[in-house]
């Protein structure tokens, strides 16, 4: 049942300025209509400094992250009432016993959704948290993974792994809120968790990572499920599994072959090769997934079509070399992944998943089904004149049509 906002606004400051209580506070996406906020997202923590405790705001824009500290009492006063004067469109409120979802209506209005605590949270004032870090490096799973020795230091070898890891679960802690919080994908609970599937899954560094965070620091019900070819990759990662007590399937098959019932909630792709990213969108969508993360590794069958065809004019510049046609290729097959799966009605956003230094596969495509699809002739037509001007058959639009 909505209510005022000004309202429900109200109870979020209360919250924000009581630094007993408050764990969290996240402001993120916009209200319709509305002009975009002036930040991506919020987050908000009291944090415990030598001039006493502050209230800690982290801004994050479109390439990094703004750290300021407001003393209690004005300063963060100020800081919270500025905050809530930008039309974000949903807040994620964590207290010491209560979790307060809302989300503002097309109509302006809000819609709040509390749920108590099992138990009562534990809240972490410390000042210096290395960028936040979501899961500590001296985790269990780090330990089991191979990325930390047995006193809980990180491998200085397994540097760049851990970093993959920090930065996918930031990417998949704020699509999951955002998309539960708009409606898009569904709360979970103990009786039906989120069903999340890792095709492709490997050593399951990442599959590991996220049932960890979103488990036991989310407290969000989820079952997992990890795919791969490779028997090897079944046997090892069950046996981590079991050593972690973690409740997880790991089956041996094909992207394109495997069969899940039911069909999972979140498809995860991470570095899948070539056309297996492609074989991982196409069942997403045949499984009507509501939440699809895939991080793309190379990209040979496009860049293989347009060595063998001729390039367009006025474009022969760009083909003439071969690390500018590899880099064309890149671009054109993620362009047109996200095209498609536009017209399958999914919000597709492309973003960097790490640092270019610590990875040259860097791309992200998250896809949020919103049953909307892009059906308007100037998108098919823009398509249809891309394909046909470079003489190209993406893979996933023949899977699709098949």
């Amino acid at each position: 049942m909505s209510q005022p906002l000004e309202h429900v606004l109200a109870q979020v400051r209360d919250y924000a300025l009581d630094p007993e209580v408050l764990v969290r506070v996240v402001a993120s996406g916009r209200q319709k209509g509305q002009p975009a906020p002036r930040w991506k997202r919020v987050e908000l923590r009291y944090v415990d400094l030598k001039a006493g405790r502050h209230l800690q705001v982290v801004a994050y824009d479109e390439t990094q992250a703004h750290t300021s500290n407001h003393a209690v009492g004005d300063t963060a006063r100020q800081a919270v009432d500025e905050l809530l004067t930008e039309p974000f469109g949903n807040w994620h409120v964590d207290t010491l016993t209560q979790t307060h979802q809302v989300r503002v209506t097309k109509k302006l209005e809000a819609m709040l959704h509390t749920s108590a605590r099992a138990e009562p949270a534990e809240v972490d004032r410390g000042h210096d948290r290395d960028k936040a870090r979501l899961l500590d490096e001296g985790d269990p799973v780090f330990r089991a993974l191979g990325l930390s020795d047995d006193q809980g230091r990180l491998k200085p070898s397994r540097q760049a792994k851990y970093r993959q890891v920090e930065e996918f679960l930031r990417l998949l802690d704020s699509s999951v809120t955002d998309a539960i919080e708009k409606g898009h994908l569904r709360r979970p609970t103990a009786e039906e968790p989120l069903r999340i599937a890792d095709l492709g899954c490997g050593n399951a560094y990442l599959t590991f990572a996220a049932e960890r965070f979103l488990t036991g620091i989310r407290e969000l019900p989820v079952r997992l499920t990890g795919v791969d070819v490779r028997e090897q990759s079944r046997e090892h990662n069950s046996a981590i599994a079991s050593q972690l007590g973690v409740s997880a399937d790991f089956v041996v098959g094909s992207i394109s072959g495997v069969t899940l019932d039911p069909p999972p909630d979140v498809v995860l792709a991470l570095h899948a090769c070539d056309t297996a990213t492609d074989e991982a969108l196409a069942r997403a969508v045949e499984w009507q997934a509501s939440l699809v993360l895939a991080a793309p590794c190379c990209h040979h069958d496009i860049a293989a079509q347009l060595r063998s065809t001729p390039t367009p004019a006025p474009y022969e510049m760009l083909t003439r070399h071969g690390i500018l046609r590899e880099r064309l290729a890149d671009t054109l097959t993620d362009g047109l992944r996200s095209s498609l799966m536009r017209a399958m009605g999914y919000k597709v956003d492309v973003m960097q998943f790490v640092e270019s230094k610590h990875t040259p596969r860097n791309t992200l495509l998250r896809a949020v089904r919103t049953g909307s699809p892009a059906t308007g002739q100037g998108a098919r037509g823009e398509y249809d004149e891309l394909v046909a001007l470079w003489g190209i058959s993406p893979r996933l639009a023949v899977l699709l049509d098949a």
